[in-house]
C-alpha cells in the first residue's frame, strides 16, 4: 500500500495548523509580556507618586502632595485594570498552549502513520525483490537440468566436492611453500 496523496495532504494540513497555532501562541505570549511590562511601569508610577507625597510632606508644597496623591490613585486604578487583563491573557495563553500541543501531537501522529506505511512498503518491496531473485535462480537451475539431463546433474553435483577438495589441497601446498 503506497502512501496516499490524501495522507500527504493530511500531513501538510497538520503542519500548517501547528504553525498557525504556534504563531497565535507566540502572539499571545508577546501581548502578555507587554501587559506585564505595563504593570511594572504602573507600579513604578505608584512608587514615584508615593515618593512625591513624602517629599511634599517634608517641604510643605501642597501642589506636589496633590499631584502625588493623584498619581498614586491613577496608578492603582490602572494596575487593577491591568491585573484583570493579565489574568485573562494568562488563561488565553494556557488555552493556546494546549491547542498548540494538541496540533503538534496530531502532526506527529500523521508523520508516524506515513513513516510506518513507508516502512511496510520497503519491507514488501524487499520481499518482492527476494522472491524475484529466488524465482530467477530456481528457473535457472531448472533450465540447466533440462539442458544437461538428469545424469549430467548428478555428475555435476558429484564433481563439486572433488573440485573443492583439490582447491583445498592446492591452498595447503601454497601455505607449505611459504
Amino acid at each position: 500500500m503506497a502512501v496516499s496523496r490524501a495522507l500527504r495532504r493530511l500531513l501538510r494540513i497538520r503542519d500548517l495548523e501547528e504553525e498557525q497555532s504556534r504563531l497565535a501562541l507566540e502572539s499571545a505570549l508577546g501581548e502578555l509580556g507587554r501587559l506585564r511590562d505595563a504593570f511594572a511601569v504602573t507600579a513604578e508610577r505608584d512608587r514615584l507618586g508615593r515618593r512625591l507625597i513624602d517629599d511634599s510632606a517634608r517641604t510643605g508644597i501642597l501642589p506636589d502632595r496633590l499631584a502625588g496623591l493623584e498619581e498614586t490613585r491613577s496608578a492603582s486604578r490602572h494596575a487593577a485594570a491591568l491585573g484583570e487583563r493579565i489574568e485573562t491573557m494568562e488563561d488565553d495563553v494556557a488555552a493556546l498552549r494546549r491547542e498548540f500541543l494538541g496540533k503538534r501531537v496530531e502532526r506527529r501522529q500523521a508523520e508516524t502513520l506515513i513513516g510506518e506505511t513507508e516502512a511496510q512498503e520497503a519491507v514488501a518491496a524487499g520481499r518482492r525483490g527476494q522472491q524475484a531473485l529466488d524465482d530467477w535462480y530456481g528457473s535457472r537451475l531448472f533450465r540447466e537440468e533440462a539442458g544437461a539431463g538428469s545424469s549430467g546433474r548428478v555428475e555435476h553435483l558429484s564433481q563439486a566436492p572433488a573440485a573443492s577438495e583439490s582447491a583445498a589441497r592446492r591452498s595447503e601446498g601454497a601455505r607449505d611453500e611459504a
